[in-house]
Parts: structure tokens; C-alpha cells; sequence
């Protein structure tokens, strides 16, 4: 049951990575590729080292765990799996068929459910994993059918029997997200649910020293596909066509996904959100995007750019808005520093001009780490009391954005940066140029 790949195959471990991995050509576990190693070595980066980034995430849990004196926290979410064992498993078909879990106990121990009958063939390089085990994890509906509720009641009374065997008479157990039958099964087996959301995102808020390395060489990757995009970018090409340079170079580098398709032209950038299609576009038209862009050790970088398509010189109205963008992000980005209260940055900074408040972005700002994450920053339209009553630390990221569009208008701006929030103020993370022409 809990017999590991790498029990079977041992690696000279004075062959390793930069990050500290084997330096195996057929290992089994994701990462950077040397193009990627390559350009961070060019760049002066230092990489991460990957044992003790784990080390970091995990502690983070467990001292949630205790503080909230439960018994252990239960995770389906694949991205808060990744952050506790830094393992991956068809990532975006596990996020709508939930075949993984993870159990981490207030002691630390770890245990990993993975797709049957691969054993620990994709946990079995990260030692913090104790147990890989298959099978009983998986009760949603494809996979089971009118068995659903029995395999939930399966899984229920296997975590009650860690409950017993790591906590004692503790069964107060933290999930982060789980399907109806499994809800009902852990209640009925006299386990006692809280909510998990909470305690991973604001375990995965603050980063160490190891994911900041890990987060300014997945942004240098990013930026280096953005570079790419940004020369391939001409007059008749489709808007699939510019994005696709985008996903190339993220793969090419040992990146994994990009969430979203949020990349528009001419008069699809406003209103904004629409997804990238098979547009042609013209010379002179404004293009914008929002990279949300998982990298190399499945971090997000998420900045967005916009640029004018060809050599032509933009209207004045363009470089009217993208003024007010740019001003927009640079004034919110200066007043970050650690212990600002979030309401803050909410009725603090720079204000949007009346024109473009109705068609506002969804946040203000927003933190970052695997994907999107805890906190939000709000507008002050949408502030509601009691909902955001925190304030920032040391080893937050945060991503200050907006979107510069009026109801009705030919075009939108969409601009967005990358923050630390360090011991004495902060440093912006992304570096990619503004567009000059557009900014004047």
C-alpha cells in the first residue's frame, strides 16, 4: 500500500538539481526544465530549495491546526494538496473529479489518497508524505454512481479510524472543500466538520524564504513567454494565435497551466472578462491580458499588460486611459507596507474616476501564491463590514489591478503588478516594461 516508485529505483543523490532535486532524466517528479535553470542562472536568481520550501508549507498547517485545537485538516482542493505535500496529479481534471485527498494531523503526519493503483509512484520523492493509499477518496458521482453514498461512508470510517489513532478522543476535523454524501457520511461517523478554506488560505497567505525564490523565478519565466508573446504580436494574427505563444513558453520552461483565457482586442476589451477567440487583429488596435499563469513549481504569476497592435502611434484617448491605469496600480502598489489594515488600501490610494467605477474590477487587489488567493482587497462600493477586517504581513503577495473601461466605450485597459510585502515596506516582484507608446 505505501510502497514508493522511489523504493525501487535509487538515485546517486550527489547527482542534483539547482532546487535540490535528482538530477534523474526519467524521474517522476515535475519541474523546471534547463532552458528554465538556464535563463534564472543568466538573470542571477537564486532557485528554491524545494525540502525546505516543503518543510515551510507544512508547518504552516499544522500550526493552524493546533492553534484551532482540531484533530487534523482534510483537503480535496488539488491546490491546497500541492501546498501541503507539493505533489500533482492530473491537477485540472482533479479539480472537477475529486479522486485526490490529503489528511495532515495536528502532529504533522501526512497522508495522501491518490488515483488507484498507482500507489506512491507520484508522492514517493517528498518524505513529509508518510502514507500514499488509493481508492476510498473518490466518491463523486462519475466514478462511483448509485454507490456514491456507501464509498462516502467508506471514507469516513477509514479518517475516523486516524482520528483515533493519531488524536485520541479529538474528532474535530477541518475540511476545505467536500462533496454532499461526504459531508453527511463524516457527520453521521460522529465527526465533528469545520471549515478548512480558512485555515489553507490564510496558511498559504504568508510565504517563506524558499516560495519567494520559487515565485520570482516563475515570474521570470512568465516575463521571458510574455517577451515572446510580445514580439510575435503583428497585425493578422488571432488572438489564439498571441495567446498560444504565451501557454508555449510557459511550457517550454517547466510551467504547468494558465487559468484563464483573458485576453481580448479592439472592442472585446470592453467590457472586459471576454476570452480570447479567433479575432483578427488590425493594426493600431489596443490588446490586453491577464497572464494568471501557473509557472515552474506550480506558482502564479498574475500581472496583465496591455499594448497597441503594429507600429502605429495611439489615439489620445488610449493614452488617456492607460495613464490613468498606470496611475492607478503605481499609487496602490506605494502604500503598501506589512500592518496595513486592508479596509485601508479599500478607502486609501488612488481613486477610479467616476466614468470608470460602474465597470470596475472584482478586486482592488488580491493576494497570490499557488493561484489567486486570500486576501481580497475590495473597491470601496463593494466594502462590507466584518468581511475583511485584516491586515497585511511580511511574506503577503499581493497583485494591485484594474480595469480602465466606460459603459459603452470602444476600449478597455487592463493593468495589474506583483508585490511583496517585505519587514520595512515592499518590493514590486514583476518587472515587465509598461508600454511606452500607450503610457507617453
Amino acid at each position: 500500500m505505501n510502497r514508493h516508485y522511489s523504493d525501487a529505483r535509487k538515485i546517486d543523490p550527489s547527482r542534483r538539481r539547482p532546487d535540490g532535486t535528482p538530477d534523474d532524466n526519467d524521474r517522476v517528479e515535475i519541474g523546471p526544465t534547463p532552458l528554465a535553470f538556464a535563463e534564472w542562472a543568466e538573470a542571477g536568481l537564486e532557485v528554491p530549495d524545494l525540502a525546505a520550501m516543503r518543510a515551510f508549507r507544512l508547518n504552516r498547517l499544522v500550526d493552524k491546526i493546533v492553534e484551532r485545537d482540531l484533530a487534523g485538516l482534510l483537503m480535496f482542493d488539488p491546490l491546497n494538496i500541492r501546498y501541503a505535500s507539493d505533489t500533482t496529479n492530473m491537477q485540472l481534471w482533479n479539480a472537477h473529479n475529486p479522486f485526490r485527498a490529503c489528511l495532515v494531523l495536528a502532529s504533522g503526519y501526512m497522508i495522501v489518497w491518490d488515483f488507484k493503483g498507482i500507489g506512491g509512484l507520484l508522492t514517493g520523492f517528498n518524505p513529509l508524505v508518510r502514507e500514499t493509499r488509493s481508492g476510498t477518496s473518490s466518491f463523486f458521482y462519475f466514478a462511483n454512481g448509485d454507490g456514491t453514498r456507501a464509498r462516502a461512508e467508506e471514507f469516513a470510517q477509514e479518517i475516523l479510524a486516524e482520528l483515533k489513532r493519531h488524536a485520541g478522543d479529538n474528532r474535530r476535523l477541518a475540511i476545505d472543500k467536500i462533496m454532499v454524501h461526504g459531508l453527511r457520511a463524516f457527520e453521521a461517523a460522529g465527526i465533528e466538520v469545520h471549515e478548512g478554506e480558512e485555515i489553507t488560505e490564510k496558511a498559504r497567505s504568508v510565504k517563506g524564504p524558499d516560495e519567494i525564490r520559487a515565485m520570482r523565478c516563475s515570474i521570470h519565466s512568465c516575463e521571458r513567454a510574455m517577451a515572446e508573446m510580445e514580439a510575435a504580436m503583428e497585425p493578422g494574427m488571432t488572438e489564439d494565435e498571441l495567446w498560444a505563444v504565451l501557454h508555449a513558453g510557459n511550457i517550454r520552461r517547466g510551467g504547468e497551466w494558465i487559468e484563464t483565457r483573458l485576453l481580448a482586442s479592439g472592442p472585446r476589451t470592453n467590457p472586459w472578462f471576454q476570452e480570447c477567440g479567433p479575432r483578427v487583429m488590425a493594426e493600431g488596435d489596443i490588446m490586453a491580458f491577464d497572464t494568471d499563469l501557473i509557472g515552474p513549481y506550480g506558482i502564479c504569476t498574475d500581472i496583465s499588460r496591455t499594448w497597441i497592435v503594429g507600429d502605429g502611434e495611439p489615439t489620445a484617448e488610449m493614452k488617456r486611459l492607460y495613464r490613468i491605469a498606470h496611475q492607478h496600480v503605481t499609487e496602490n502598489t506605494a502604500l503598501l507596507r506589512p500592518g496595513l489594515a486592508l479596509r485601508d488600501i479599500t478607502f486609501g490610494g488612488h481613486m477610479l474616476p467616476e466614468e470608470f467605477v460602474p465597470q470596475r474590477y472584482g478586486a482592488k487587489m488580491h493576494g497570490a501564491g499557488l493561484c489567486d488567493e486570500w486576501p481580497l482587497v475590495t473597491y470601496p462600493e463593494d466594502w462590507r463590514e466584518g468581511t475583511f477586517d485584516y491586515a497585511t504581513e511580511p511574506g503577503m503577495v499581493l497583485c494591485p489591478e484594474v480595469y480602465i473601461g466606460a459603459v459603452g466605450g470602444p476600449f478597455g485597459i487592463k493593468l495589474e503588478d506583483q508585490v511583496l510585502i517585505t519587514e520595512t515596506g515592499h518590493e514590486r516582484l514583476s518587472s515587465y516594461p509598461w508600454d511606452a507608446r500607450l503610457l507617453g
